[in-house]
């Protein structure tokens, strides 16, 4: 893809050299409030004022708990669904009013404005996330104000907001913190701003050892991850004839982690959930990201606003791991051989395969918005053009384990002789929204454009060396027109009620065999109230798929010569209830009392008949539940908080799930039972600029399952206690 590269340093230069020449704003201006086109809320677009449902996660929220965890973090959103997985956050599987949640595939996720997983159209199943711990807040937003943010339209959006360059001339953070399990984090900031020129250095360490042994051996089971982050910025001087902003982002992260798909059988589970089988011991995972990121504003008059994002980013990774024993794969026999091993290692050697899921992707673009904004009228016309692809190339090694539990290696495989191919994507963006103010009526209309081209390049097992003709050379085009209505009426100071349409959209992978994207219509209605120290939004929501995807991927356990496809699930009814309220009790008094609650309540069932060999959906009839999806989702938290400390208590409860599409009672073997996990958070502030706090996660100690991939159960993390400080200057 260089043609997309030549024109990313292109218009670098041509940017930095106008900004040099006419830069933007006035020192007066400057704010840690992110700009307008990389932020989805902000001074145009209040959050109170959104035409659908809508949540921002402060910093001032995020410095409560201090996670690490993504979904942790997000549990206080209603209308979204969170399928733990290693205890940390490390692969967030995340969804939205009845989307799947595998690796966040059906959900748009943005980091600063710009799409955040490694592949979005190709290969839209993330086995990267943005290191959230170091985010400035989060933004939330579903319905039908999200036409403005492909290419997946059905769900919602994610956009983590990223450290903004201080208004200050210098300011920044030290935040240490060690816990549990070999638990760390360092987490430290500095920048500032000048007359024209700011910037900001931001890095985010933590690690740990792991909460699970493994059998026989020992070992780490847990991860180190790095993260840095690095802006500056430059403005236009005082006197120029138009106000601009340039801002240059360059962004770094690595991880390491020893983590496996390979989970517990129900006895042994029962038995110690916190134990690993010794046929995971090499299982770990390596990954690389890297990216640059140049934003543009320019202000040609009060009224009149165009932003542009030239955006590329790397991402390459290795999750070594078990696929399977004595030739039997670990989604079916494969686990039960090597539980059956541990408990008895002199009954005779085993052959175990460890396929190196190597992996390299590619995400790129340019992105422009215009804002016009008139009495009456704020028109945004905006366009995108993207690339991305993922190149698997792949192997598998053979070791054998005989009684000491050690694994030797007996075979070398060749890179390629797995997996050996490239998804690839190009798709045009466009989309025009335009919010009308009727006194306190407003309507919102938008039409957006997706055109998509994708490509898989398949060169089979037997030719590693990609020499000559591929296997196979599958391309698909298609296009979609996703109009959106919405329109929402402020009965006073205190009251909104809102009420929206949209054509959702999801484009079809290249593993997509019959070509299909994934279309719905999505209805939303309800209510907002603010008054003073109280909040709260009740919304409905109804989505009518015609056609679902199921993306398969080895976290939901499909065999190896299936991963990369894509099932149509045909017609699917989802419907629900989203509700949120927060209260500060005694909101003037020296010692306050804030209460937060967020309700999900979720119906998704197919509703036409099928067969498939996607392991979750299996053989469906019509009315089968959809599985991963919890009935009923709360979450609670009370506060007591003074001058000089805080003290914070939260509960999330999740409703049992059905790990297989199904009806009536779920049967044992594809049942997770309902749970509830308390947090606790303590802070002490020793001055405006010092802390030290103490949080504890799943303070009950709760034994849990995350979830039931290839069939076998993943446990929860335990109590972990962590003590930190931190120091703001």
């Amino acid at each position: 893809m260089p043609q997309l590269k030549t024109l990313s340093l292109s218009l670098l230069s041509t940017a930095l050299l106008t900004a040099l020449s006419t830069p933007a704003f006035s020192q007066e201006s400057a704010s840690t409030e992110p700009m307008e086109q990389i932020s989805i809320f902000g001074k145009n677009n209040p959050l109170n004022t959104v035409p659908g449902s809508a949540h921002q996660i402060s910093e001032a929220e995020l410095e409560t708990f201090k996670y690490s965890d993504i979904m942790r973090t997000l549990s206080s959103v209603p209308g979204v669904y969170i399928q733990e997985e290693d205890g940390y956050g490390l692969r967030p599987n995340i969804g939205m009013r009845g989307t799947g949640q595998n690796r966040t595939e059906k959900i748009t996720i943005m980091e600063d404005g710009v799409l955040a997983a490694p592949a979005p159209y190709a290969s839209p199943a993330a086995y990267y996330f943005p290191t959230s711990g170091r985010m400035q807040s989060i933004e939330v937003l579903k319905g039908s104000s999200t036409v403005k943010y492909g290419p997946r339209t059905t769900g919602g959006v994610i956009n983590l907001l990223s450290r903004q360059i201080p208004e200050e001339d210098l300011a920044g953070k030290i935040d240490v913190a060690a816990g549990q399990d070999g638990f760390g984090k360092l987490h430290a900031y500095a920048g500032g701003q000048g007359e024209r020129v700011g910037g900001v250095f931001d890095v985010y360490h933590y690690q740990a050892d792991g909460f699970r042994d493994i059998n026989g051996v020992g070992g780490d089971t847990g991860f180190k991850k790095n993260d840095a982050l690095a802006k500056i910025s430059i403005r236009s001087a005082e006197d120029a004839k138009y106000h601009q902003v340039l801002e240059m982002k360059l962004k770094y992260s690595d991880e390491t982690s020893n983590e496996t798909y390979m989970g517990l059988t129900n006895e042994d589970f029962d038995a110690n959930p916190y134990t690993r089988y010794s046929a995971s011991q090499k299982d770990v995972m390596d990954t690389e990201h890297t990216q640059i990121q140049l934003n543009h504003i320019i202000d040609f008059s009060d009224n009149l606003t165009l932003g542009t994002t030239v955006y590329h980013n790397d991402f390459k990774r290795n999750w070594y791991k078990t696929s399977k024993i004595n030739g039997q794969s670990i989604s079916g026999d494969g686990t039960q051989i090597a539980a059956d091993f541990d408990k008895d290692p002199t009954s005779g050697d085993l052959e175990v395969d460890v396929k190196a899921n190597n992996r390299a992707y590619i995400s790129q673009g340019i992105q422009t918005e215009l804002n016009w904004y008139t009495d009456n009228h704020e028109i945004a016309f905006g366009a995108r053009y993207h690339e991305d692809e993922m190149d698997r190339y792949q192997w598998v090694d053979t070791y054998t384990m005989s009684s000491d539990q050690v694994m030797i290696m007996t075979e070398a495989g060749t890179p390629g002789t797995d997996s050996n191919r490239v998804d690839s994507a190009e798709a045009i963006a466009l989309y025009v929204q335009d919010k009308i103010q009727l006194g306190d009526f407003s309507i919102t209309a938008g039409l957006r454009y997706e055109d998509v081209t994708t490509n898989r390049i398949d060169w089979g097992k037997e030719n590693p060396g990609r020499d000559g003709e591929p296997k196979k050379d599958i391309s698909n085009s298609f296009s979609a027109w996703l109009p959106s209505l919405s329109a929402s009426y402020q009965i006073d100071s205190e009251w909104l009620i809102l009420a929206g349409v949209q054509k959702g959209f999801s484009p079809a992978a290249p593993g997509n065999a019959d070509r299909q994207e994934e279309e719905s219509w999505n209805y939303e209605a309800g209510a907002r109230y603010n008054a003073g120290a109280l909040t709260s939004e009740a919304i409905f929501f109804y989505s009518d798929y015609s056609n679902m995807h199921g993306n398969c991927t080895a976290a939901q356990g499909c065999d190896d010569d299936n991963i990369g496809d894509q099932y149509n699930g045909g017609e699917v009814d989802v419907k629900g209830l989203e509700f949120s309220l927060a209260y500060n009790f005694n909101n003037d008094g020296d010692i306050k009392f804030p209460v937060k609650l967020a309700y999900t309540y979720t119906s998704a069932e197919f509703a036409n008949n099928f067969e498939s060999d996607f392991d979750p959906w299996g053989d469906v009839v019509e009315g089968d539940k959809l599985p991963y999806l919890p009935e009923n989702i709360l979450f609670a938290s009370a506060g007591v908080t003074s001058e000089n400390w805080a003290l914070t208590l939260s509960a999330r409860y999740t409703d049992e799930v059905r790990t297989v599409a199904g009806q009536d009672e779920i049967e044992t073997e594809h049942l997770i039972e309902s749970k509830t996990i308390v947090d606790l958070s303590g802070r002490y502030f020793i001055s405006d600029a010092q802390e030290v706090y103490l949080t504890a996660e799943n303070l009950l100690d709760t034994e849990y399952v995350t979830t039931k991939i290839h069939g076998s159960n993943f446990a929860g993390k335990p109590m972990t206690v962590t003590v930190g400080y931190s120091y703001k200057f």
